[in-house]
């Protein structure tokens, strides 16, 4: 088997859920697989499918309209002509930059690695910036990008801290974006209702359906922003943005809080589990929400490299060789199996 710090470097730490990568290099590990790179909640929503007609058939607008109402009650947001659903939060942020044309962007990092590269693929100077230099990036005019609650380390910036930068790049023509991937987990810090109003006019929200609800497959997700932008984002998404499933996926869970705050719940107990069990390992929790839990050890690599040999797969990170993230297993014999891996030293 390949070092832990070649299997990184190589194939696993630009983002997680490569399993299909995993399954070809480790044929012979033991099955079936459990998957802990990503930050998705192992536990799905119970989404009622489409019907037959409603597949065979495109989605009528006013579908789509009547999803903004809802996914807009569920965000805390009084206008739906701010709230544009997408194919998921990914299709979205690689046509922001496209629509602001700014010259400049700046990621609050590290983070997320698809909003550099988004950028950059657009041809847009990009740079990543320490949280404690976003006040001096944010006096320019620039597109500057925030993951809150951050990936991967679960860095949380409050609603003054995200408005004063908002202020500050609104003075010289910039924008804020404000990704929110994990925010129904912490739905008490989020941004969404302030994006595109007269406080935060030139702020843009991202918010993804698929993490918290357990459905990434779905593709589902949705930009927040003034009507102005929210206008030419429609236009560029054209008629039929998302589908079937995905409308009727999007109408059930958003409608139903009563899973959702259970949902919380259960996750943040699931957490704790977690980081008892990380602990117990000999590794430091350094951050995280209650959907991942980033684990720092000085032999991360050959950690991760023992837990393949498992069929594990943990997510590890070019920029610090000392960094795991662990998502939540699902099934009691995956925790069971976890637990094994981590008492054998590698």
């Amino acid at each position: 088997m390949n070092s832990g710090a070649d299997i990184a470097a190589g194939r696993f730490a630009h983002h997680g859920g490569r399993l299909c990568v995993a399954r070809t290099l480790f044929p012979d590990v033991p099955q079936p697989w459990i998957d802990l790179s990503t930050g998705i909640n192992p536990s799905s929503y119970p989404a009622p499918r489409a019907s037959a007609r409603e597949r065979n058939r495109l989605p009528e607008p006013t579908e789509l309209a009547k999803l903004e109402v809802v996914a807009a009650m569920a965000f805390g947001i009084d206008d739906p002509a701010r709230v544009v659903a997408t194919g998921g939060t990914e299709n979205a942020l690689r046509l922001v930059p496209y629509l602001l044309k700014t010259a400049a962007a700046a990621i609050a990092g590290p983070t997320y690695g698809s909003h550099a590269d988004a950028w950059l693929r657009a041809g847009v100077r990009t740079e990543i910036v320490a949280d404690s230099d976003l006040d001096s990036r944010a006096a320019g005019s620039v597109a500057m990008t925030v993951v809150n609650p951050n990936n991967p380390d679960g860095r949380l910036l409050s609603q003054d801290r995200l408005q004063t930068l908002h202020d500050s790049l609104q003075a010289n023509a910039g924008v804020l974006i404000v990704d929110e991937a994990f925010g129904e987990l912490e739905p008490q810090h989020s941004v969404a209702s302030l994006a595109g109003t007269n406080r935060a006019p030139r702020m843009i929200v991202l918010r993804s359906f698929g993490k918290f609800y357990g459905l990434a497959g779905v593709r589902l997700g949705f930009v927040i922003a003034s009507p102005a932008i929210a206008t030419q984002l429609r236009r560029l998404l054209g008629d039929w943005p998302v589908s079937a499933d995905a409308l009727r996926a999007g109408l059930a869970a958003y409608a139903d809080e009563a899973w959702a705050e259970k949902t919380r719940a259960r996750l943040h107990r699931a957490a704790q589990r977690l980081d008892k069990l990380l602990t117990g390992a000999g590794m430091t929790i350094v951050g995280g929400t209650s959907l991942y839990r980033l684990a720092r050890a000085p032999n991360a690599r050959a950690r991760f490299t023992q837990l393949i040999s498992h069929g594990i797969l943990a997510r590890p990170f070019d920029y610090d060789s000392t960094l795991l993230r662990f998502g939540l297993p699902l099934a009691a014999n995956d925790w069971r199996r976890l637990a094994d891996a981590l008492k054998m030293q590698p």
